[in-house]
């Protein structure tokens, strides 16, 4: 039943995103350009040729010049934090597997393309900015958990380098050693309740679909000295739609060809 949620999820963005591609908007300013953030979602990938969340997506929105990368953080059974969204590998690489029932070593064996949250911040930390996905689960030992997180960031700036991302703010218990302001809730039909604790509690910002972010959501965060993400671009007059808004950080799945029309835009101002 997931599986069918995620694809019929996935057809009503296409769409979404088609009506957008065919409605021209104007082209940011300069200024708004250079102030705009292309966040990779995932990773360029295509779940086929290269996986999502993989060390070779990364690369591939690293090396064309995407400001950020955005990925999802699960738990193996000895309590290994790996770099994956489902808690079952079988959608994305074809194994019937539960992340949080095997042990690193066995799913390194089983699904090697999974990489560790270590690899992927020794990697690229410092180098993109992390958009840290926290994802929940039954697993306990949360003092041992948040110190493991605390010692892989430990050589990044919170806020700076990488922020937290989670769709339950409870999830941010484990990163306290980040402060609030590396925390950024991630909305779904609840961005009014979410936007209210993010203003409440001091989070960084908030995120949410582009369908459900208006003006005055994105000036109240942003009066705060709060950032508003949004997300999924997929064309040029969707990313222009949003800059043009005001969105701080734009997340896509086509972020490279983004980050390639936002250069274009640039060298034609």
């Amino acid at each position: 039943m997931a599986r069918v949620i995620f694809y019929l999820e996935r057809a009503l963005l296409g769409l979404i995103n088609l009506s957008f591609m065919l409605i021209p908007r104007p082209r940011p300013t300069r200024e708004a350009l250079d102030a705009c953030k292309i966040i990779s979602h995932r990773g360029e990938h295509d779940n086929r040729r290269v996986r999502e969340n993989t060390l070779a997506a990364f690369s591939t929105s690293a090396e064309a010049g995407c400001w950020g990368l955005e990925f999802d953080v699960r738990w193996t059974q000895d309590l290994q934090p790996v770099v994956i969204h489902d808690t079952n590998t079988e959608r994305v690489f074809g194994i019937d597997l539960v992340v949080s029932q095997v042990s690193l070593a066995q799913l390194q064996q089983l699904v090697p393309q999974i990489p560790t949250l270590k690899q992927v911040v020794d990697r690229f930390g410092g180098r993109q900015h992390l958009m840290v996905e926290l994802k929940g689960d039954e697993l306990g030992a949360y003092a041992a958990r948040a110190e493991c997180l605390r010692e892989t960031f430990n050589a990044l700036e919170a806020a700076t380098d990488y922020h937290f991302l989670a769709l339950q703010p409870e999830l941010f218990d484990l990163v306290g050693f980040a402060g609030a302001k590396a925390c950024v809730p991630v909305a779904e039909l609840n961005i009014g309740e979410l936007g209210r604790v993010a203003r409440e509690r001091g989070y960084g910002g908030i995120c949410a679909q582009y369908l459900l972010l208006n003006k005055t959501m994105i000036s109240r965060h942003q009066h705060l000295g709060q950032q508003v993400g949004c997300g999924f671009a997929a064309s040029k007059y969707g990313m222009f739609r949003e800059i043009n808004r005001g969105v701080d950080w734009v997340f896509s799945n086509h972020a490279v060809r983004l980050a390639a029309i936002r250069q274009k835009s640039l060298r034609h101002e």
